[in-house]
């Protein structure tokens, strides 16, 4: 994406179902279980490379023996640096300890990070948190062993204040108002109370002490009784895994399914992951072995390996982000990479329109790298249309056709070339407004020499957010080949709305699609529109969320889909640039088409899956009005 915007988080969970010997004799390591941690991290570093935590439990450890571990980093390769600090503690053990290297049992008594239930986390930092405190996994500790708590998801709540506030109502003192503190807190304060009611339970009933209980709670606790008492006023997307000290875990999905989470399960293992194709890549098993979580479901795995799928929250209508689909999750997702092409695909008879069919003079490409895919699909939509011309010119010909005008007619070819390079080294160091401006018009570098001056360039991008880069960057450099007309085309539809799940696009104010809006309005003496807007969310601020409705909508309702589009390609068109310029979008109904199972779409239409996304979207509005540098969640 040429906007880079900051968003989604990773989870990677595994549990062994076997002992630790039997991945050494079959797989010839004792660290079998690290190694694949590794694995299913760094494939999802895509989703966040600002953080990264690990946790690992060992089962049936004794008393005064370490049985949690847990590492957490922030620096500059979070993953590598966490797996780094894990070798270098086993590689010490090691060396102090020789003898340990073929005793699987000495090995797992004495080696920090070896045990059976792993959790790990990748994140961006979102709103500028990017401390070490901000880092998953969560810590909640306990010397009961089941009251230990380690969480870590893809989430974001639109409702803290009201979940903290009930958390305080509890007699709780939380130590600060974020997301992943509360809905840990909230989760570990019914785990106390589930793990006392089984001990009176078990006291009253059985005479057992404290000590023969402790082993009898962990297997008695209702880990699912526990998610749906927690879970019951979260408004948001998450995907929120959970590791409890005793060896309970569980993963467990929003109830729109807007997060997502797969999962694999065998015989020897259980994974969960954000990604398919992480899975798939980790442990070499085919695609439709890997299932999807169903919303509002939790993945239950006991200590005792039993797999239970529990419905913990009443399914919404599905929504599963289509972000996911256009750019977020990596490629090589079989599903994915085919609706990516679909994209590009879908947008050929607009630029066709645009082009008045003449493909002969036009240069199709892309914007690095995440584009590619569905610039595959554009190409392949451009040769189809072309491959139809050649038909009908050879059917309209049939009588005066020779060898040389059937050559002439088949070798017209599609033009698709490797246009933009993005300098990765380049920095823009320098801080002086008109300086760094040109520093940063050369962050891309463009591919002289296949270029005409009578070509429209058409560049596929999977979406615009801010179009930024596009103006100060990728519009000039494109000029410099000296295309008659350059296109833009972005796979994904208008970025109108803020989201609130998950995405750092939280202020309407950095939105292009928003700021065109606000053009047209004075363009055509409608800005009152906004102060009637406004007054509207207004009127709503005390209003249960459930009766919240997003006004906001009404800004954009005087004006197509094609009027704003003509407003940001003017607005994205540099004074110094020759060219003509034309910005594109895809359609939210060619969307759906190509990405039928992930309909979530709130960011272009304004139709928020939970309650909360529409006051999120009204206070965001009114920020904006009021001039507040706030976020609106």
């Amino acid at each position: 994406m040429s906007d880079a915007i900051k968003h989604e988080c990773g989870i990677a969970f595994l549990r062994l179902k076997k002992p630790l010997s039997f991945y050494k004799e079959k797989y010839g390591s004792s660290f079998y279980a690290i190694q694949k941690m590794y694995l299913l991290m760094e494939k999802q570093h895509n989703r966040g490379q600002d953080g990264a935590g690990l946790a690992s439990i060992k089962l049936d450890m004794e008393p005064g023996e370490r049985y949690i571990s847990r590492v957490r980093s922030n620096k500059t390769s979070p993953i590598q640096d966490i797996f780094a600090q894990i070798n270098g503690r086993i590689n010490e053990e090691l060396e102090l300890m020789p003898e340990l290297a073929n005793d699987v049992d000495a090995l797992k008594k004495h080696i920090p990070y070896l045990g059976e239930v792993f959790l790990g986390h990748v994140r961006y930092g979102t709103f500028g948190k990017n401390n070490i405190e901000s880092v998953h996994p969560f810590l909640r500790q306990n010397n009961w062993m089941h009251r230990n708590l380690i969480v870590a998801g893809n989430f974001n709540l639109t409702n803290v204040k009201v979940l903290f506030d009930d958390l305080v109502r509890l007699g709780q003192h939380p130590k600060e108002m974020a997301d992943t503190v509360t809905v840990m807190e909230k989760i570990g304060h019914f785990l106390d109370d589930e793990v006392e009611e089984l001990y009176f339970d078990v006291r009253d009933k059985e005479g057992l002490s404290k000590k023969d209980a402790s082993p009898v709670i962990g297997e008695r606790l209702d880990v699912a009784r526990i998610l749906r008492r927690a879970s019951k006023n979260w408004d948001g997307g998450f995907a929120m895994a959970g590791m409890l000290g005793h060896g309970d875990a569980f993963v467990l999905r929003d109830p729109a399914g807007i997060r997502p989470a797969f999962y694999y399960e065998d015989d020897e293992i259980v994974a969960v992951a954000s990604e398919r194709p992480v899975i798939q890549t980790a442990f070499n098993v085919p695609f439709t072995d890997i299932k999807e979580l169903d919303p509002g479901k939790a993945i239950i795995i006991k200590k005792n390996g039993a797999v239970s799928f529990e419905q913990i929250l009443d399914p919404l209508e599905r929504k599963a982000c289509s972000f996911e689909r256009i750019y977020f999750s990596r490629g090589n997702d079989a599903s994915i990479y085919q609706e990516r092409k679909m994209l590009g695909r879908t947008m050929m008879p607009m630029i066709l329109k645009e082009l008045n069919n003449d493909v002969e003079n036009a240069v199709f490409s892309y914007i690095p790298n995440t584009a590619e895919v569905s610039y595959f699909g554009m190409v392949e939509g451009a040769q189809e249309f072309l491959n139809k011309q050649k038909t009908e010119q050879i059917l309209a010909l049939k009588d005066e056709l020779s060898p040389e005008k059937i050559n002439e007619i088949l070798s017209k070819t599609i033009r698709s070339e490797k246009i933009t390079i993005k300098d990765a080294k380049l920095r823009t160091f320098i801080t002086d407004d008109s300086n760094r401006d040109d520093m940063v018009e050369h962050v891309y570098d463009v591919t002289y020499g296949v270029v005409k001056p009578t070509d429209t360039l058409i560049v596929i991008d999977d979406s615009i957010v801010r179009g930024t880069t596009l103006k100060k960057s990728i519009v000039k450099m494109l000029d410099r080949l000296n295309p008659k007309k350059i296109i833009v085309v972005s796979s994904a539809p208008q970025i109108r709305y803020p989201d609130c799940y998950g995405i750092d696009m939280a202020k309407m104010e950095t939105l292009i699609a928003f700021n065109a809006t606000l053009e047209l309005l004075k363009d055509r003496n409608m800005y009152h529109v906004i102060d009637e807007v406004y007054q509207k969310c207004k009127k709503q601020e005390n209003l249960p969320d459930e009766e919240v409705v997003n006004f906001v909508k009404e800004i954009y309702a005087p004006f197509t889909d094609e009027e704003i589009s003509d407003k940001i390609s003017e607005m994205l068109h540099p004074e110094t640039v020759k060219a003509d310029l034309k910005v594109m979008f895809q359609t939210v109904e060619n969307l759906h088409i190509s990405c039928p199972d992930n309909l979530g779409d709130w960011y272009f239409t304004g139709n928020y899956p939970t309650a909360g996304g529409n006051r999120v979207v009204n206070r965001a509005f009114m920020n904006f009005v009021e001039g507040k540098d706030a976020r609106a969640y």
